[in-house]
């Protein structure tokens, strides 16, 4: 398998999170408008604690931007789509 080299934007959240439940039709439709220029997953952090730990998430919700598999931008809290289209940079 070879690595992408779209940027992936990873979304922190939990189901009992109302932050995170009040942002995922915004992470949505931002996934919409990026498809084809970047890859945007959901990571459940109750069910992901290890992937959590690593990324040191103190908060939920809490975007990640990845390039070449590095860290490269990060915000937390519920944000509109057009600020996570910004955030994925693609």
């Amino acid at each position: 398998m070879r690595q992408s080299t779209l940027p992936v934007l990873v979304d922190f959240w939990a189901p009992w999170c109302g932050p995170c439940r009040q942002m995922a039709p915004q992470f949505e439709t931002a996934a919409r408008q990026l498809k084809g220029r970047a890859i945007l997953v959901k990571v459940n952090s109750d069910e992901s604690p290890a992937t959590s730990a690593r990324f040191q998430i103190r908060s939920i919700p809490t975007l990640v931007r990845l390039q070449g598999g590095r860290e490269t931008a990060r915000q937390s809290g519920a944000v509109p789509a057009s600020v996570i289209v910004g955030l994925a940079g693609a």
